[in-house]
């Protein structure tokens, strides 16, 4: 059994890869635009430069920029597959394969769960990043039972759009009906918990704007 250098969170530490070894879950959770895909992208790259065998998945419903890559909102990109369901995932994984990606967890069935358990058990390390409230600052499932059994957690966190302190909500700006409702800087703002209204709010405006 090698030891590779991999990265957990903003720590690094030596961990054990490969089948005769426990895999784990890591989860990155935190409102739009605080850095979650860019996270999960870094995780994947340091991954693939210790020549671990990666596969991405993200939801089919998630076209914003592209079809076959997890791309972030600064842009930062990696190859992905975009599949229906959490239970396709756990189809389409080689039986080689040692790190699983799977970005917007929060757009897939609760089946997520025991996939990500079921790869767990097989000695893959399988980080998810996604939303963990809706935009009415309620629990976004999966994501709050991903949280409960995994190994690692990172909360990232946005900057509020009214006021500039650290956001943990995303504050809808569209009067859209349903729970899932994909966009970006169109559709939805960072907000802190003051600034935060949980339901759709008129967006910010900017001294520069007209």
């Amino acid at each position: 059994m090698v030891e590779r250098l991999m990265a957990e969170g903003n720590d690094e530490h030596l961990a054990k890869v490969g089948h005769d070894a426990p895999g784990w879950i890591e989860v990155i959770a935190g409102s739009m635009f605080s850095g979650k895909s860019e996270e999960l992208i870094r995780r994947l790259r340091r991954a693939r430069i210790a020549r671990l065998r990666v596969q991405v998945f993200k939801p089919e419903i998630d076209l914003r920029y592209s079809r076959d890559h997890i791309v972030s909102h600064s842009e930062m990109r990696h190859e992905s597959s975009a599949v229906r369901t959490a239970g396709e995932i756990l189809e389409l994984v080689q039986p080689a394969t040692e790190v699983v990606g799977i970005d917007e967890g929060q757009f897939f069935d609760n089946d997520l769960v025991e996939v990500a358990n079921t790869l767990a058990a097989r000695g893959v390390r399988v980080i998810i990043a996604g939303l963990d409230q809706d935009y009415t600052g309620r629990p976004f499932e999966p994501m709050p039972q991903l949280l409960a059994v995994a190994e690692y957690i990172t909360k990232t966190h946005a900057i509020c759009v009214r006021c500039g302190q650290p956001a943990n909500y995303s504050q809808r700006i569209v009067e859209v009906e349903g729970r899932v409702v994909v966009g970006a800087s169109e559709t939805y703002e960072a907000r802190c918990r003051r600034c935060f209204i949980p339901h759709a709010d008129t967006p910010t405006r900017y001294p520069e704007e007209p």
